[in-house]
């Protein structure tokens, strides 16, 4: 899956623009919640406006971004559910790619798994809160991830991964949520990856990913709920006008409603 601006030969602007932009909100540069200027992107990227909005459609087809009459285009934050929909996806295809790795993969893939593995927690121990250190761990977090997808064997397995962008949100919510993994997670779960049971392969990578789910979830609506209404709910105080206009119903005094009850009476 590509993840830098580095743009395919023979891409069209919209494609690179869409490259440029999804790295921005990789990097922390458009955070959640942050607005998209489609002219000022145009400026920035050096292009016209026609590509830079056909990049933000894009993003927005795949749920990246969020647009709204009157609100605009931002970044789209996501709800707890949201979050635990695109775990459950990511969970059944990466358990199904750990499964067949078990199964498939040669002696050479699974010592570059292990490789990998060992690296990728090296550098978990290094990462710092800076936006160019949290994006190359992550780079080669979802590098890690997909690896595993691809020595799998099944071509049908990483479309589906890179199509539903699950390794990108997984990104997302990490950076957003300041998640981090307990120190050797990646490399427990390759020693069991590259072992010859197949079910405890799965069970592994299932475990791996639901791991921090629910403190993720809490963490970004802890961040985002208090500070940022929900997209398209604006908050708007009832003119003067229409407040005049309200009939407010008359109190009745103690006086008035005994000589009513007293007519009653009477009657």
């Amino acid at each position: 899956m590509t993840v830098t601006t580095h743009v395919p030969f023979g891409a069209s602007l919209s494609h690179e623009a869409y490259l440029q932009i999804r790295e921005k909100i990789l990097r922390g540069q458009i955070p959640m919640g942050g607005v998209l200027s489609r002219r000022q992107l145009a400026e920035e990227l050096g292009m016209s406006f026609l590509p830079v909005t056909e990049a933000v459609q894009r993003l927005e087809s795949e749920g990246l971004v969020e647009s709204k009459p009157r609100v605009g285009t931002r970044v789209r934050i996501p709800t707890p559910n949201d979050i635990r929909d695109r775990y459950i996806i990511r969970e059944a295809l990466e358990t199904q790619s750990a499964r067949l790795f078990c199964e498939r993969a040669s002696q050479l893939e699974r010592r570059g798994l292990q490789d990998m593995a060992h690296r990728l927690d090296e550098e978990a121990g290094r990462v710092s809160p800076d936006p160019s250190s949290q994006y190359a761990y992550q780079s080669f977090h979802l590098q890690f991830h997909m690896q595993i997808a691809h020595w799998a064997g099944s071509t049908l397995l990483c479309e589906m991964l890179e199509k539903n962008q699950l390794l990108v949100f997984n990104w997302l919510f990490d950076i957003n949520a300041e998640s981090s993994m307990p120190a050797g997670r990646h490399t427990e779960l390759a020693t069991v990856l590259t072992g010859d049971d197949p079910d405890a392969a799965s069970l592994a990578m299932g475990n791996h990913i639901r791991w921090g789910m629910s403190e993720i979830q809490e963490a970004i609506a802890r961040r985002f709920s208090v500070s940022l209404p929900p997209i398209g709910r604006m908050a708007r105080e009832t003119p003067a006008s229409q407040r005049a206009a309200v009939v407010k119903p008359k109190k009745q005094t103690a006086k008035k409603a005994a000589k009513k009850a007293s007519k009653r009476k009477s009657a």
